[in-house]
């Protein structure tokens, strides 16, 4: 085992985004349920992110923080250290979902399912079932449908009737004669008014009334594609779920599910958007749940690799054999030179004007200029109309924050916090979990290796127990979680676990009451295994002269029949493909970070990049 070297390495490349941009819109709130973690949650638009140029990003991560700074000090392996480069591209990082019964989700079928005839519509032809549906959503000029029946007897009308009314629900019907003839005409029995979403009365019985679909996404993050996705279809977000939320800075590959949406519809998305992809549609009874899946499998390639074939034979059959210390990754603490645990701490202390100051003040490093002015603003008003009134973009935390304090005031600070959204307020408190998670693991690793030892946690059905010396003897570090502070859980009876309280009470937070008067912020905790090993591990060292060109075989691209990536053995540069799968809410940069012993902060990412490209 040994520690970490910081170490750099290289920030993003620059493909291009094709999708038009949206504003970020929180659609789903995630209750966590007592005793697991919920998935990792992105950080908001708003809090310096997204920055025009290359440069002003560069500025604004010379004072963002490294791995250092959020306890992410030890590695398991005994290998040395290489460098390489992280995402050099987007394309670098391919992310497939793997479902509930262990499937990875792939992108291999365009094509629209053929539904089985409804039952009964054989007494219409074409046009008339046309006419009804048109009729159905009001989109029929006449008002009614009227259906000549030729061959007329009582048992064929009776046939019509039932037909019409349970393939076109809203719908009714009478028989009249005209000249002789009889017909049945269709009409909506109460009007327009009586039917609020006549879309809704469109949706056959028989059809589950959620349309699964694989979504190919590039360089976004889920909740982005999402807004796009209900922007085009003209929607709210939350008829969407999903199971997880996927990295922005990737190629991802995951499981959605829409109410009442035909595959039809969907389909004709891939014709308007760049950088997405729909298909393997089915209908489904039911939505999908945050939680459900049983993990991802990565793709990762690490580019311009230093490392000889042995170094990297060693790092990834440790990878394969121990696996990595499954820290909390950099995404869990923002980009910015305010931390989000430090926010979450403020929370947890009930130091409401910490809270406000954190989000709102001036920081070091660049931001987009609308939000420097809003700070300024606020550090010279603290009049949240004024500030307000800087923003153009009302909908990041900054603006949420102010529109809550403009409407209820200084005094009412936690009913003006609330204008955030859920997620990104349990953002800040969950952010401080994972900060004392990772700082006390790094202890615990320090202290005593990678035994299970005498006052380690174990889980036994869900429930934690404290090993005793005989009982440590038959565990192995595998098996040894760490608590995430809360109300709810016990903590290691070694000297290691006794420094939760001390860490705590240097926060000013006591161990023994981590309810909170506000429901919301009160901590339960959770159990998290310190090591992770991953399954499905492979690798390959590639070698290859340009460096623009991608080196993973897309979805996508085997769709189109693309051939694969070929490589020049002989190529001047050298890069590392691996693959894994990993659980729910572990982070692929850790298991990267045990490969290459880097840190993986952007800021040393963005450093080294500057040095790199000058």
């Amino acid at each position: 085992m040994a520690d970490a070297e910081p170490m750099l390495v290289p920030a993003p490349g620059r493909e291009k985004r094709a999708c038009p941009a949206l504003e970020d819109e929180v659609a789903h709130s995630t209750k966590r349920p007592r005793g697991e973690e919920t998935e990792p949650l992105e950080e908001e638009d708003g809090e310096g992110a997204g920055l025009g140029s290359g440069e002003a990003f560069a500025e604004m991560m010379k004072h963002g923080l490294t791995e250092l700074d959020v306890g992410i000090l030890k590695c398991v392996s005994e290998h040395k250290g290489f460098s390489g480069i992280l995402k050099e591209r987007y394309s670098d990082f391919v992310v497939h979902e793997v479902n509930k019964e262990g499937k990875t989700v792939q992108l291999d079928d365009l094509s629209v399912p053929e539904e089985a005839e409804q039952p009964g519509s054989e007494v219409f032809t074409e046009e008339q079932k046309h006419q009804l549906e048109q009729l159905q959503l009001f989109k029929k000029k006449e008002g009614n449908v009227s259906i000549e029946m030729a061959d007329d007897t009582k048992e064929k009308r009776t046939l019509v009737h039932k037909a019409v009314k349970t393939l076109y629900p809203g719908l009714e019907t009478k028989t009249e004669e005209r000249e002789g003839k009889k017909f049945i005409v269709a009409y909506h029995a109460a009007g327009q008014k009586a039917l609020a979403a006549p879309r809704k009365h469109s949706w056959p019985k028989s059809r589950g009334a959620f349309c699964h679909f694989v979504l190919y996404k590039e360089n976004k993050d889920t909740m982005e594609a999402i807004n796009v996705l209900s922007k085009f279809l003209r929607m709210r977000p939350n008829v969407f779920s999903y199971m997880g939320t996927k990295d922005k800075r990737a190629i991802t590959v995951q499981e959605i599910a829409v109410l009442k949406v035909t595959a039809e519809r969907l389909s004709h998305l891939n014709k308007c958007l760049n950088n997405f992809k729909l298909g393997n549609f089915c209908y489904k009874k039911h939505p999908l749940k945050l939680g459900e899946l049983r993990g991802n499998h990565f793709t990762v390639v690490i580019r311009n690799i230093t490392g000889t074939d042995d170094q990297v034979q060693q790092a990834m059959t440790s990878l394969r054999e121990t696996g990595f210390i499954n820290y909390y990754g950099m995404q869990r603490f923002g980009t910015t030179a305010v931390p989000t645990h430090q926010v979450g701490k403020a929370i947890l202390q009930d130091n409401w004007n910490e809270v406000i100051d954190l989000i709102l003040k001036p920081r070091p490093g660049a931001e987009k200029g609308y939000l420097v002015k809003c700070r300024e603003e606020w550090a010279q008003s603290q009049d949240p109309e004024a500030a307000l009134k800087k923003l153009p973009v009302k909908r990041c935390v900054e603006g949420q924050l102010l529109r809550g304090l403009s409407m209820y005031g200084k005094k009412n600070i936690i009913t003006a916090f609330a204008m955030i959204p859920r997620n990104n307020r349990l953002m800040y408190i969950h952010s401080y979990q994972s900060f004392m998670w990772n700082t006390m693991v790094s202890r615990r690793i320090e202290a005593f290796g990678l035994k299970a030892v005498e006052g380690d946690l174990v889980l036994r059905g869900g429930t934690a127990f404290v090993l005793s010396a005989a009982e440590a003897e038959t565990h192995s570090i595998q098996d040894v979680v760490m608590p995430l502070p809360g109300f709810d859980v016990i903590y290691p009876t070694h000297h290691v676990g006794k420094g939760y309280r001390e860490k705590l009470s240097a926060d000013n937070l006591d161990i023994d009451n981590m309810r909170h008067r506000v429901r919301d912020y009160s901590l339960a905790g959770a159990y998290r295994r310190i090591l992770i090993k991953p399954s499905d591990v492979s690798w390959s060292v590639i070698n290859y002269d340009d460096p623009r060109i991608s080196l993973v075989h897309t979805d996508v691209e085997k769709l189109e029949d693309q051939p694969p990536p070929v490589f020049n053995k002989e190529g001047k540069y050298r890069a590392l493909r691996m693959e894994f799968s990993l659980p729910p809410s572990t982070y692929a940069t850790m298991a990267i970070r045990e490969v290459l012993k880097m840190d993986t902060s952007i800021k040393n990412q963005t450093q080294l990049n500057t040095i790199w490209l000058n």
